[in-house]
């Protein structure tokens, strides 16, 4: 009996392949490519901000109204030249709107300058609600009143910075 082997000389080897033109595509380039350009959505980030400084104005009616109203004691702002005047519902509203639009622009400027926009703002927000919650205590007003303005102050804070963290991390492509 005879085999079919090919005659010899010849082969049945299976044509090859042309090799790769080029190095090979890393695993996860599209991801890369897609990162370049700009780190932060813009346009998430300040609507964002928007939001966050609506809801910290209400956090601060919301904190002066358990303050004044339920617990019946005084707050203080600032008022220029070392006065200490009592806190109007209206204004603190809009320090704390303008302080969340002006954390929203410091989150705008971190995230495109620094590596870890995240950390440093975290850093930044809880050194600025440290120095707000301690501020009252400078001043010659009775123990509730400082109590109280610190409490406000405290709630305006981790407002803004709990809301700006999570928009920062939505709205920031890399390194949050």
């Amino acid at each position: 009996m005879e085999t079919s082997d090919p005659p010899r000389g010849t082969s049945q080897a299976t044509p090859k392949a042309a090799p790769p033109q080029g190095p090979a595509p890393r695993a996860g380039a599209e991801r890369r490519t897609a990162r370049r350009g700009p780190g932060v959505d813009a346009g998430r980030l300040w609507s964002g901000g928007v939001m966050a400084a609506g809801v910290a104005g209400l956090a601060a009616v919301a904190a002066l109204l358990v303050v004044r109203g339920v617990l019946g004691v005084a707050l203080l702002v600032p008022r220029g030249d070392d006065v200490m005047a009592s806190a109007s519902t209206g204004r603190l509203a809009a320090a704390a709107a303008v302080a969340s639009l002006a954390a929203t622009g410091l989150v705008h400027v971190l995230a495109l300058t620094v590596p870890r926009p995240g950390r440093v703002l975290t850093w930044l927000i809880a050194t600025g609600t440290a120095a707000a919650v301690l501020f009252p205590f400078t001043t010659a007003a009775s123990t509730g009143t400082r109590l109280g303005t610190a409490a406000v102050n405290l709630a305006i804070g981790a407002t803004i910075g709990s809301l700006l963290s999570a928009v920062g991390r939505g709205a920031v492509r890399h390194g949050w």
